[in-house]
C-alpha cells in the first residue's frame, strides 16, 4: 500500500507500542457469548498481524463479566504465542488463577473517582487501592510485570469533571505499590488535547515519568486520535487500542468504542512512526471478527480499506 504518504512530524517518537485490548476490553460487553475458539483465533490473528502486546482475558468472577468466564479455557490456547499476553486480575483470587496458568503480565484496574469505584468495584476508592496492594506485592515477588489501569481520568458520568490532582494521587498510589506501568483511561471519551497535556505534565511534576505511562482513549466525541497525538507530542510511546474499534464500558453507559487499532496505525504510518503492525492483515482480522459478531466494524479505516477490496 502506498497510502498514506509518510510525512514525519518533528519531536514525535520513532516507535509506538500498541497495547491491543480488543480480545478483552473489546469483547467483554458482547451480549451473545463469543466461542472460546473464536477468541483464541482472534488473538492468534492479531499476533500474526504484528501486534506484540495483546490483552488476552480477565480473571474476574464470571458473574461480573460473563463473556470472560472462559479465561481458564482460553489462556492455554494462546499462551504459546511469542507475544506479551497481559490479563486482568481484580484481587488475590484472580491472581491465583492467572499464575496457575503461567501468566507473566497482569493488570489491576483502579478508578480516579469514588462513583466509578463504587459502580465498578463496589468499594470506595481507597478501599479498592487497599485490595490491590497485596496483589501487586505478590505479583512483583513472582517477577510478574504489573500494569495499573486508572479509569475516569478525564471525566466521570456521575461526578463530571475530575480534578487532575485526584488522578495524580491514584497514579502515584499505584506506582508506590509497585506497578510497572500505568494506563490513563478516558473511559467516557470526554478528554481533549489540552486536558491530556495538563495531566501528563502534572504526573511528571509529581514524579511519574512519561516512559511508564500509556494512554487509553475512547472516541465518544471523536477526540481519540487528537488526544493520542497530544500524548505523542509529550513523549508517550504506549497507546491502548482495540482492533476494529470494539468495546465500551459496562459500567459507563455513555462510553462508545475504544480507539480503533487500524485508525491509530493509519495515523502513525502517515507520521512515519513504526508500530511493527501489518495494516492489511490487521484490517482482514477485524473484518473477520466483525463477521463473527454479525455486524460491521466501527473502525473507519477497516471500512475504507475493506470497501476498496470489494
Amino acid at each position: 500500500m502506498t497510502l498514506p504518504m509518510t510525512v514525519p512530524a518533528a519531536d514525535l517518537p520513532a516507535r509506538v507500542r500498541i497495547h491491543e485490548v480488543g480480545a478483552r476490553d473489546g469483547l467483554q460487553n458482547e451480549k451473545s457469548t463469543v466461542p472460546t475458539e473464536v477468541k483464541a483465533e482472534f488473538v492468534r490473528r492479531l499476533a500474526e498481524a504484528g501486534l506484540t502486546t495483546i490483552e488476552a482475558t480477565s480473571f474476574v468472577h464470571p458473574k461480573w463479566v460473563p463473556q470472560l468466564a472462559d479465561a481458564e479455557q482460553l489462556f492455554p490456547l494462546v499462551s504459546d504465542l511469542p507475544v506479551a499476553l497481559p490479563v486482568l486480575v481484580p484481587n488475590d483470587r484472580g491472581l491465583d488463577r492467572a499464575l496457575a496458568l503461567g501468566a507473566r503480565r497482569v493488570a489491576v484496574f483502579a478508578s480516579a473517582t469514588e462513583s466509578f469505584a463504587k459502580a465498578n468495584l463496589n468499594r470506595t476508592l481507597d478501599e479498592s487501592l487497599a485490595v490491590f496492594e497485596p496483589v501487586v506485592a505478590r505479583a512483583k515477588a513472582e517477577d510478574i510485570h504489573v500494569r495499573g489501569y486508572v479509569s475516569m481520568c478525564f471525566g466521570d458520568p456521575w461526578e463530571g469533571a475530575v480534578p487532575v490532582h485526584q488522578v495524580v494521587r491514584v497514579c502515584r498510589a499505584l506506582r508506590d505499590m509497585g506497578c510497572d506501568e500505568l494506563s490513563l483511561g478516558d473511559t467516557i471519551g470526554v478528554a481533549t488535547p489540552g486536558h491530556v497535556r495538563e495531566l501528563l505534565s502534572m504526573l511528571n511534576e509529581e514524579g511519574v515519568p512519561t516512559n511508564v505511562i500509556g494512554v487509553h482513549f475512547h472516541d465518544t466525541y471523536g477526540q481519540a486520535l487528537a488526544n493520542t497525538y497530544a500524548a505523542l507530542e509529550h513523549g508517550v510511546t504506549t497507546v491502548d487500542a482495540s482492533a476494529g474499534g470494539l468495546g465500551g464500558c459496562p459500567y459507563a453507559k455513555s462510553a462508545t468504542g475504544n480507539l480503533a487499532t487500524e485508525d491509530l496505525v493509519w495515523m502513525l504510518r502517515g507520521l512515519g512512526i513504526d508500530t511493527g503492525v501489518d495494516l492489511d492483515r490487521l484490517v482482514a482480522t477485524s473484518a473477520w471478527m466483525a463477521e463473527q459478531l454479525g455486524r460491521p466494524s466501527p473502525s473507519r479505516t477497516v471500512r475504507a480499506l475493506s470497501h476498496k477490496e470489494q
